[in-house]
C-alpha cells in the first residue's frame, strides 16, 4: 500500500468540473498545437499501416511537424534553457543509435526517411510536448483530450460492430477500427487502450470525487470498444498495464477493482452476448500460439526469426534503417505468407504487405543493431523509472502499456504520431523540473 505522501502525488489529475472553465479554455489555447495533433487523428487516414520506419503522411503527422516548429520558435524567443540536462540526455539518447545505423547502412540515402521518422516520433515530438506542458493542469488538459479522442474513436468502433460496417473479421465486417480503417486495425485499439489506462490512473490517484466518477464512467464506456477491436495485443498490454497501476495503488484496492472489472466483463460479454463467441475464440487463441497457431501468428513468428537472422549478420549497427523489407525475403522461411488480408470499413479487399516483424524490439535490433536497441530502450526505461520514482500512475500506465505492446507491435500507421504525444506526456511527469504538489 502506498504511503500518504506517495498517494498525494500519485498521478493526481484535476477534474474538469472542479476547474474554472476560463482557465481550462486559456490552457487549451496555449496547448492548441498539441491538441490539434490529437484532434486530427479523427480524420480518416488514407495511408496504410506500413510497419517499421514507414510514414503515412497523414494530416496529424503534418500537425506534429507544426507543433515542433512552434515549440522551437517559443524556445528561441524565451532565450531560456529548454530542457534540463537529464531530459536532454534521455530524449536525445536515441539519436546516437539512429544516426549510427543510417551511416553504416548499405544504402545511407534509403535510410534517410527512416532517420526522419524515428527522430520525429521518439525525439522531437515528445520533447515538444514536454516543453508545451507547464504544470499539472496542462498535463490534465492533454490527458483528458486523449480520453476524449478514445471515447469518440470507441463510439465509431461500436457503431461499426453493431451495423456491420467495420473491418473484416472471420468473414464479417464487424471489427471495430474507428476512423483508422482496415489497414490500421491496431489504431483504434491503441487509442482506446491509452484512454482506458489514463482514466484508470485518474480513478486510482485522484482525491476528487467528480474526477474519479468521470474517470470510472469513461472506463466503463471504453471497455466495450476495446473488446470489439479483437486485438489480442491491446488486450494483453491493457490488462498488464492496469494491473501494474493497481498494484502500485494498493493491493486491497487492486482486489476490489479486479472484481468490478470481472463483473463488467461477464455482463457485457457473457450476459449481453457482445461478440461472446468471437471474443472467446480470440482469447483462446492467445494460449494456442505454440500449439496450433493461426496464419497471422505463424507470419509473426517467421518475421521474428528473420529479424533475428538480420541482427546476426550485423549485430552492432544492424542492416540499416528501412532495411527490414529489403532483407526480409532472404532471411525468412517459406512459412511466411504473401501478406495479410484487409477489407471492410469502406475499403475494398487488398493484401497488406508484411514489411516489419511486428515487434519493436526486434525491428530496432535488426535495423539498428545492439547499439540502437540499447539507446532507444534505455531512453524508454529511463522514462519509466522516472515515472515510478514520482509515482505518476497515468505516466506509469502509459509507458507500461507501450513497452508491453512493443513485444508484438511496432511503429507504423496513422496512430503512430499519437504514441509520440503519449511519450511526451509521460516524459513531462518523469523529467520536467516543476513542482507538482
Amino acid at each position: 500500500m502506498m504511503t500518504t505522501a506517495a498517494a498525494a502525488t500519485a498521478g493526481v489529475l484535476p477534474g474538469a468540473a472542479g476547474t474554472d472553465v476560463r482557465d481550462w479554455a486559456r490552457r487549451a489555447g496555449a496547448l492548441s498545437p498539441v491538441l490539434a495533433v490529437i484532434a486530427l487523428l479523427l480524420v480518416p487516414g488514407g495511408g496504410g499501416a506500413e510497419g517499421g520506419t514507414g510514414g503515412t503522411g497523414t494530416i496529424a503527422d503534418a500537425a506534429s511537424g507544426l507543433l515542433v516548429l512552434i515549440c522551437l520558435v517559443r524556445v528561441m524567443r524565451s532565450g531560456a534553457r529548454p530542457l534540463s540536462r537529464a531530459a536532454a540526455v534521455v530524449l536525445g539518447l536515441p539519436v546516437l543509435g539512429i544516426c549510427l545505423a543510417a551511416i553504416t547502412s548499405g544504402d545511407p540515402a534509403a535510410s534517410l526517411p527512416g532517420v526522419a521518422r524515428y527522430v520525429q516520433i521518439f525525439v522531437l515530438v515528445p520533447a515538444a510536448v514536454l516543453l508545451m506542458i507547464r504544470d499539472r493542469k496542462d498535463f490534465a488538459v492533454v490527458a483528458w483530450a486523449l480520453v476524449g479522442l478514445a471515447l469518440l474513436q470507441g463510439a465509431v468502433g461500436v457503431v461499426q460492430y453493431l451495423t456491420g460496417t467495420g473491418a473484416s473479421y472471420q468473414g464479417e465486417d464487424i471489427r471495430a477500427v474507428g476512423t483508422f480503417g482496415p489497414t490500421d486495425v491496431m489504431g483504434m485499439a491503441t487509442v482506446v487502450s491509452y484512454g482506458l489506462v489514463i482514466v484508470t490512473g485518474i480513478a486510482l490517484g485522484s482525491g476528487r470525487g467528480r474526477a474519479r466518477t468521470a474517470a470510472l464512467v469513461c472506463a466503463g464506456l471504453l471497455f466495450l470498444p476495446l473488446v470489439l477491436s479483437f486485438s489480442r495485443g491491446a488486450w494483453i498490454a491493457t490488462v498488464l498495464a492496469i494491473a501494474i497501476q493497481l498494484v502500485l495503488s494498493g493491493l486491497r484496492r487492486a482486489g476490489r477493482v479486479a472484481l468490478v472489472v470481472g463483473a463488467l466483463a461477464v455482463v457485457l460479454v457473457g450476459g449481453l452476448g457482445v461478440g461472446s463467441a468471437m471474443v472467446k475464440e480470440r482469447v483462446t487463441s492467445i494460449t494456442q500460439v505454440a500449439g496450433a497457431p493461426d496464419q497471422s501468428v505463424t507470419d509473426r513468428y517467421t518475421m521474428w526469426a528473420a529479424a533475428g537472422r538480420m541482427w546476426e549478420s550485423d549485430p552492432l549497427t544492424g542492416v540499416g534503417l528501412k532495411g527490414f523489407p529489403a532483407y526480409r525475403d532472404s532471411h525468412a522461411s517459406l512459412a511466411l505468407s504473401s501478406g495479410s488480408d484487409t477489407a471492410g470499413a469502406g475499403a475494398a479487399f487488398r493484401k497488406q504487405p508484411l514489411l516489419s516483424p511486428h515487434n519493436m524490439y526486434l525491428l530496432v535490433l535488426s535495423e539498428q543493431g545492439l547499439l540502437g536497441l540499447l539507446t532507444l530502450a534505455g531512453s524508454w526505461l529511463a522514462l519509466l523509472v522516472g515515472a515510478v520514482r514520482r509515482m505518476g500512475l497515468v505516466a506509469i500506465g502509459l509507458l507500461s502499456w507501450q513497452l508491453i505492446d512493443f513485444f508484438y507491435a511496432d511503429i507504423g500507421g496513422p496512430s503512430t504520431v499519437l504514441m509520440s504525444v503519449v511519450l511526451g506526456l509521460a516524459a513531462w511527469w518523469s523529467l520536467a523540473e516543476v513542482k507538482r504538489a
